[in-house]
């Protein structure tokens, strides 16, 4: 599979801050990747410095196979680190004419990039007209007009209300299902775990996890269950191999696994043992209660 971008043992440090600390990373083809950590944990600054608008203080990083140079190789890309910048008395098409007459790039893409991210119908509105989510999409817009091979991100939701995270998390769907390969930096476990195919977890710049979202969550999981006598129903489960630990909430038992057992197999050898359950349920751990143990963090009370 063809390597977009490598990262090999980052780091950046702001004097005494050392905001990133040997960060490394493979982006393939094809992919959506998360960069993932709270305020303050090294994503924007990760970005910056392969977007070569922030210094490395050690380490490296290669574009396309380190086939070209940096400066060649950011005219495949296609990004957006900071809030939307457009000419508010000019209307949208107006300013995507702009950006391909800056970037040589010819005006029959502006029409097609409108459309792609919904805003065909406002190509003649004014910029100053436009909701924080219009104004992200025409962002986004302006950033697929060169066809980039791959579509970084920082924060892409960032301020919008429900509808507008929800626009934009179904372009970027969109726009991976095209074949783009997209990076996006966020703090909301929602939106990776949602678009992305894999995961980046940064803390204090440094990586506690790099790997698919998949295998993160598809840990051997637990299972919920329950029964008339959950006393009894405990006691057999206690002896299971297994079954790392056990505990007893609202009137649910949970079952940690240490090892793979299927519902079926658990049922059976509960009801050999006269146990009839009223409940069961497999489940995994989602992303949520993956990163929150990764980062130590207290799980938020919904």
């Amino acid at each position: 599979m063809e390597t977009i971008l490598s990262i090999r043992n980052l780091n950046k440090r702001f004097g005494p801050i050392h905001a990133v600390k040997d960060v490394s990373l493979e982006i393939q083809k094809g992919n959506v990747y998360g960069i993932l950590g709270p305020n303050g944990s090294g994503k924007s600054t990760t970005l910056g410095i392969v977007l070569n608008v922030v210094n490395k203080t050690s380490g490296a990083y290669s574009w396309f196979g380190g086939a070209m140079e940096t400066h060649d190789a950011l005219k495949k890309v296609g990004a957006i680190i900071e809030r939307p910048n457009f000419y508010p008395y000019m209307i949208a098409r107006e300013n995507l004419e702009l950006v391909c007459k800056i970037k040589s790039i010819s005006y029959s893409k502006v029409h097609e990039k409108l459309e792609l991210v919904g805003l065909l119908d406002r190509e003649n509105s004014k910029f100053r007209t436009f909701s924080l989510g219009m104004k992200q999409r025409l962002a986004i817009a302006s950033a697929l007009l060169n066809d980039p091979e791959i579509l970084i991100l920082d924060e892409p939701t960032n301020g919008l209300d429900p509808q507008g995270i929800h626009q934009i998390r179904d372009i970027i769907k969109l726009i991976a299902s095209q074949g783009t390969t997209i990076l996006l930096a966020s703090h909301l476990l929602d939106e990776v775990e949602k678009v992305c195919s894999h995961v980046l977890i940064l803390r204090k710049g440094e990586v506690l996890y790099s790997g698919s979202v998949d295998a993160m969550t598809s840990n051997e999981g637990f299972f919920e269950l329950q029964s008339d006598d959950n006393h009894q129903l405990m006691s057999a489960l206690s002896s299971h191999e297994s079954i790392e630990k056990l505990a007893e909430e609202n009137g649910k038992v949970y079952a940690y696994l240490k090892k793979p057992v299927e519902s079926k197999e658990l049922n059976q050898l509960l009801f050999e043992k006269g146990i009839i359950l009223s409940h069961l349920v497999k489940r995994k751990h989602s992303l949520e209660e993956q990163f929150l143990e990764l980062t130590n963090q207290p799980k938020s009370k919904k």
